[in-house]
């Protein structure tokens, strides 16, 4: 997820407008919900060293306006959001049509539990769009999260490494169709090749709502490859307790994340593809056994 060419100015100004008009909604649903009965949230709390204080959700009537309006103050993460790429000349590198994929669902599910492979220029917009929630980051790159860290410093991001190498690619594939790789169970005690075991233990313990595969590095044959990533994180969807986690892959015009995508995630549960992101959305198969692999 790190950049490697700089973006259109154009590009810069469509995020802005993005941004602005997600502020718009969420003053519009702030002050819709004022006239109804309160509705107490939740606040997940986050595992990185930095204690925030939950923000307070009440509004103060504003004097000068109609009684039926209300004063709301942007989310100090969106508020950062704003400044951050105003004032940057780097942008995602997803397109703003790839972005609002995922985007609507965040704007359906939050806050919520949202895991994201990678860390990059794009991570604080996906922090602040799930505003309330908790995002995590995996990344391999430990000089890359401290380059990031030290600009973006409230997010939460843990190093991890990967053990594959794309030029492995075919002969992985083969392994994940063996029947131990179709057992649904915790990625720890998975007896499959393609299941990751070295994440913090929170990572597997959490039930995420949201899964954003766009990282190992994976464009050359060196590279780790996001294999592993793809099959652990349908493994984590179809682990969970009950309900469905939408589950993303970026750059699915490379021939990975294309293949091994359609194999473990399931053409099946394919939701929607635009440009080189596809969304999957998994159920859980705990809550009802005996579903297959893949429908």
């Amino acid at each position: 997820m790190k950049s490697k060419t700089p973006f259109s100015i154009n590009l810069k100004l469509i995020l802005l407008c993005f941004f602005f008009l997600l502020l718009l909604i969420l003053v519009t649903r702030s002050s819709f919900s004022s006239s109804q009965q309160p509705i107490s949230e939740t606040h997940l709390s986050n595992s990185t060293s930095t204690t925030q204080e939950p923000e307070s959700s009440t509004t103060t009537p504003c004097p000068s306006l109609p009684l039926s309006q209300t004063c709301s103050k942007t989310p100090p993460s969106l508020a950062n959001a704003l400044i951050h790429y105003a004032t940057t000349n780097i942008t995602p590198q997803q397109t703003f049509k790839e972005i609002s994929v995922s985007a609507r669902i965040l704007a359906k599910k939050s806050p919520c539990n949202f895991l994201v492979f990678g860390l990059g220029h794009d991570s604080l917009m996906w922090t602040s769009l799930n505003h309330g929630g908790r995002t995590v980051f995996l990344e391999e790159d430990k000089s890359w999260i401290e380059q990031i860290l030290e600009r973006l410093p409230t997010l939460e991001s843990y190093h991890v490494e990967y053990d594959t190498k794309v030029h492995q690619a075919d002969q992985l594939i083969k392994i994940g169709m063996e029947e131990d790789c179709k057992v649904v169970s915790d990625p720890r005690f998975s007896k499959c090749q393609l299941a990751l075991k070295g994440f913090p233990s929170e990572v597997y313990d959490i039930e995420w709502d949201l899964i954003m595969v766009d990282a190992p590095t994976g464009y050359h044959d060196n590279a780790p490859g996001r294999m592993s990533a793809i099959y652990t994180a349908g493994l984590m969807a179809r682990n969970r307790e009950e309900g469905e986690t939408d589950v993303f892959v970026h750059d699915v015009d490379r021939v990975v994340e294309d293949k091994f995508s359609k194999a473990f995630l399931c053409e099946g549960y394919l939701t929607e593809q635009e440009g080189r992101i596809r969304h999957f959305t998994i159920p859980s198969h705990r809550a009802r056994l005996g579903r297959p692999f893949c429908p």
